[in-house]
């Protein structure tokens, strides 16, 4: 194998792996972006059973509590 083919092997390998890391980059960036976005909503949904449970009396049966007609 010539010199010559070896260097275009090289490069035609080099442009190939590039590609690669550009796609994988792209992935990693919308992976994280949409890790940032479940976050920030169980964040919200935190903030909301908080101000839920802080809202609600003591007075009000256990959601799992048994009718009396059981």
């Amino acid at each position: 194998m010539s010199l010559e083919q070896r260097v275009t092997d090289l490069e035609c390998q080099l442009s190939f792996q590039d590609d690669t890391i550009e796609t994988l980059n792209q992935s990693i960036i919308q992976q994280q972006n949409r890790i940032d976005e479940l976050v920030h909503q169980l964040s919200k949904l935190n903030a909301e059973l908080k101000a839920f449970q802080q809202s609600s009396d003591g007075d009000s049966p256990p959601v799992d509590e048994r009718p009396p007609h059981y």
